[in-house]
């Protein structure tokens, strides 16, 4: 651009409008003649591209976005959506407007189905989207809501393309990846940008570049960067920096393996991140630069940190902001002084709380990755440490509970599906209903409460759920509009009201009396239970605002206990704990006292 500039004396606006519409008609093997061509006759092209214009829906369609991709090599868990999300929150402390999503190439319309210990958690959005955990990192980031535009699969991309082909949409045409495929993707991001309005569009694309589920997504990209301006689009590459122990010593081939894959797909990276465990030299730092094509500034290392939220303030200091801005003319500075000073909250060491998760899926931590991060909000919010031991709930006997349980100041049971592991949360709640021991009962956790009372206390000994069986006091039952209903994405989820009453552990937590969180759950209190179980003590702290759904429970003359039928943990964010944790994290660190 700057030789055009200097050559033909063209303005750089004109010279990407002229370009932009060239770019459009051409393949990479024509690029250099057409340039030379339109600075010849420029004013007529201009003509051109406006008639073009036109008849080029995409490039109508297009409102004033930039467009960062986050894409990843080598091995996959790098952290890539903490690089979206802390590229995110760097751009949010920069002044300007931010949006995520996230591109997940397996066959799965939703993760919604998928088993938590292989996957981790699904992540639910207001709008009653299940999605990738990763969508709870940019939420918790940039402190926005988020909606099912920001999760895409390749089996929601495929089967909106086979149902437009079913419809005759395509007109008779043979449906092929290009361009039908790729077209798809790309109205996706083009839908997400002018939905969101956004100045900023940050889109991860989950695996590697090596897998061939992710071929039609960088071919899609590649063709996008054509539509809207590669001055409008940014590539960050994340890619394993591998650490050599026994010789002391870093080796970048893995990483020059991983560019070149990209490159093959006509993408070309802005910035490289380099995921290690600790800060490479300077002298990888240049090579990498020289053999994957990216100035040194762009090679931004991306090291481990002990708290998650340190990861902006790392990878600002270590150029990642100043390489975007440089990538997309960007001229706000960066200010991380107010989130430094609320992740300085989440770092105190004293005083400390130690809190239980009775679970049965404490095998992968990762899935219950925005409970944890819950309570370390509460922990930050309370200027209080807050210690995590891990409880398999299958462990877990009458026998045995008093030693599982003797070292912890709170117990929380999280929400799950199935049998497994129940009978321990079961014993686990009854002993802290009855030894005083704060207690949060979450979705699953809130159906095991109604149990574990209705057996001790109105003395129901068969009383279960209808999930794992049906006897004469199923206490738990499934939602009438939910039987005989597929299991993928028929759950009652999403963001709804509740109904709270005055004088509860509830409306203390949250101060006032309608409250609105997200849920995800098929079975629900049975109401022919209700009159029993109030008589003998249990208070119905809360309902949907008809008064239908049970929506939390709590005990009195306990210090805490209280079971939600919804997931607190999904809106609860660093700036802001969720109410009903940090009022449970307060509790917890009364009773340590």
């Amino acid at each position: 651009m700057r030789f055009f500039e200097q050559k033909f004396g063209l303005k750089r606006a004109k010279i990407r409008k002229i370009s932009a519409f060239y770019l459009d008609k051409t393949q990479i093997l024509g690029l250099v003649a057409i340039r030379l061509a339109f600075c010849k006759s420029c004013g007529k092209h201009l003509k051109a591209e406006k008639k073009h214009t036109k008849g080029n829906s995409l490039r109508r369609n297009t409102i004033m976005s930039k467009y960062i991709f986050v894409t990843g090599g080598v091995v996959s868990g790098l952290g890539k959506g903490i690089v979206a999300a802390s590229l995110g929150r760097l751009l949010k402390s920069a002044g300007y407007s931010v949006y995520i999503e996230k591109f997940d190439p397996y066959m799965n319309i939703d993760p919604g189905t998928l088993n938590p210990t292989q996957h981790g958690e699904v992540f639910v959005t207001s709008d009653g989207a299940e999605t990738d955990l990763d969508l709870g990192h940019y939420e918790r980031f940039i402190n926005e809501n988020l909606t099912r535009s920001s999760s895409l699969t390749s089996g929601r991309l495929f089967q909106s393309v086979l149902n437009k082909e079913r419809n005759g949409e395509y007109q008779g045409k043979t449906v092929q990846i290009v361009p039908h495929v790729t077209n798809e993707i790309k109205e996706h991001i083009l839908a997400t940008a002018k939905e969101s309005g956004a100045d900023i569009l940050i889109t991860e694309i989950g695996g590697t570049v090596g897998d061939i589920e992710s071929q039609p997504y960088l071919e899609a990209l590649r063709q996008f960067t054509l539509d809207v301006g590669r001055e409008n689009c940014a590539f960050v590459h994340v890619c394993l920096l591998l650490y050599m122990a026994c010789s002391d010593e870093f080796k970048s081939k893995p990483v020059q393996h991983s560019v070149r894959e990209l490159q093959r797909f006509g993408i070309f990276p802005d910035v490289v991140v380099t995921r290690s465990d600790k800060q490479p030299p300077e002298e990888i730092i240049k090579k990498i630069s020289l053999f994957c094509s990216v100035d040194e500034s762009a090679v931004v290392p991306s090291t481990t940190v002990k708290c998650l939220y340190d990861a902006p303030a790392m990878l600002y200091r270590n150029g990642l902001y100043k390489a975007i801005s440089k990538a997309l003319a960007l001229n706000n500075k960066c200010d991380l002084s107010t989130w430094k000073k609320t992740v300085a909250t989440l770092k105190i060491k004293t005083p400390k709380v130690r809190i239980g998760i009775v679970g049965k899926y404490v095998s992968l931590r990762d899935s219950y990755i925005s409970l944890v991060e819950a309570i370390k909000h509460a922990g930050g919010g309370n200027l209080v440490a807050v210690e995590l031991k891990w409880i398999d709930s299958e462990t877990i006997t009458s026998d045995n509970v008093a030693k599982k349980l003797k070292d912890v100041d709170g117990i929380i049971v999280p929400g799950g599906f199935g049998e497994r592991g129940v009978e321990g949360m079961i014993v686990a709640c009854q002993y802290a209903r009855t030894h005083k021991l704060p207690y949060l009962g979450i979705c699953l956790g809130m159906q095991v409460t109604i149990i574990e009372y209705a057996r001790d206390v109105v003395g129901f000994k068969d009383a279960t759920s209808g999930e794992f069986a049906h006897t004469a006091h199923t206490v738990i039952d499934i939602m009438p509009d939910k039987k005989g209903k597929e299991i993928g994405g028929t759950m009652r989820l999403g963001s709804y009201p509740c109904l709270v009453k005055d004088g509860t552990k509830i409306k203390a937590a949250y101060g006032k009396n309608l409250i609105e969180e997200r849920h995800r759950h098929r079975y629900e209190f049975n109401n022919e239970y209700r009159d029993a179980l109030e008589k003998a003590g249990l208070v119905i702290s809360g309902t949907s605002p008809d008064g239908r759904i049970v929506e939390t429970v709590e005990v009195e003359d306990h210090p805490f206990f209280v079971g939600v039928q919804f997931h607190p943990e999904f809106t609860s964010r660093p700036e802001a704990a969720n109410p009903i944790f940090a009022a449970f994290v307060k509790a917890a660190l009364n009773n340590a006292r």
